[in-house]
């Protein structure tokens, strides 16, 4: 009887996470606004714009990164990232949260925002994971920041302006052993303020990944996404090999260093690297090359610290770090 009372209990959770999904999918339409921070490690956490993707069993994630954009130019974007998430097989769900800070210019913008996803099993080998995430979005300009060339110019406004909005996010994940696919709509509050220029635009994202953890030598992660933020649209493919020592253990290989590359349509090419430097911590630095003839002296570092505290194997691979 508790059985049967758990079993419709998740029916009912996932029937209203798919309908609040379907509802936000068809009431995008194009919004003003700023755009989403950018990040080129998202290929090893994507919770940033799906919080679906959090919903992976066997380890507790911490997940932080720094990214400094397009070095030598004055007021270039700086972006830091914390998040952090566990899973509870008790009730299929895993329960996190995320924090950004992107710094630009005279502007600071901040994106607290705690995270849940529940987990459907389709099949024994497919899971379909619904998430959202809610919070508050924050933009501050700091007019003490301005250099003018005119002291006390008139035509600029001097004074500090900070801009407040409830923020959301929603998507989903289809996970297998070697294939997952996502969809996911970030700032969805920002639909109904297509005017607001200093606070955030709704965004979209679609994105498919293979991936294999068969080998005792190697890893493999290949994968495709499509952003979209109201008129502007870029695709970017990544291909990433992660190099292991065979033990001839039970617990299996020991993972050792990551190399891959991405390109962007935009166009940019990213080099990824990264090494373990325990079995469950990594340590990772990107470096893209932007091919604009303005930009194309000045690089973008990001470096991302991960850590995993393991709980039990995962169904999928095995192995705790992997998915």
């Amino acid at each position: 009887m508790n059985h049967l009372k758990i079993y419709n209990q998740r029916r009912m959770k996932t029937r209203f996470l798919l309908l609040l999904l379907s509802i936000l999918i068809l009431l995008q339409y194009p919004a003003m606004g700023q755009a989403d921070v950018s990040s080129s490690t998202h290929w090893y956490n994507r919770s940033h714009f799906n919080p679906a993707s959090i919903a992976r069993d066997g380890f507790v994630y911490v997940f932080s990164n720094v990214r400094r954009q397009w070095t030598g130019i004055e007021g270039a974007p700086t972006v830091y990232t914390l998040q952090a998430s566990g899973f509870s097989d008790e009730h299929q769900s895993a329960y996190g949260f995320s924090v950004s800070r992107d710094e630009i210019g005279l502007t600071t913008a901040s994106n607290p925002t705690f995270q849940y996803a529940h987990r459907v099993g389709l099949t024994p080998q497919l899971d379909l994971s619904l998430g959202m995430a809610a919070g508050v979005y924050t933009r501050r300009v700091n007019a003490s920041l301005y250099d003018p060339v005119i002291a006390d110019d008139p035509a600029l406004d001097y004074s500090d302006k900070r801009f407040t909005s409830p923020d959301a996010h929603v998507g989903v994940e289809l996970q297998a052993k070697h294939f997952l696919a996502g969809f996911s709509s970030t700032h969805i509050f920002a639909l109904w303020k297509q005017d607001d220029d200093f606070l955030i635009s709704n965004h979209r994202y679609f994105y498919a990944l293979y991936r294999n953890s068969d080998s005792e030598v190697y890893n493999i992660t290949a994968g495709i996404q499509l952003a979209n933020r109201r008129n502007l649209t870029y695709v970017e493919a990544s291909s990433i090999v992660r190099f292991k020592r065979p033990t001839g253990l039970l617990k299996g290989p020991t993972e050792l260093f990551d190399i891959g590359f991405t390109y962007r349509s935009v166009p940019e090419l990213t080099l990824i690297t990264g090494i373990h430097l325990t079995p469950n911590m990594r340590l990772g630095y990107t470096y893209d090359f932007n091919f604009s003839s303005n930009i194309n002296s000045n690089g973008t570092h990001e470096i991302i610290l991960e850590y995993r505290i393991p709980l039990h194997v995962s169904k999928h691979t095995g192995l705790p770090w992997y998915d």
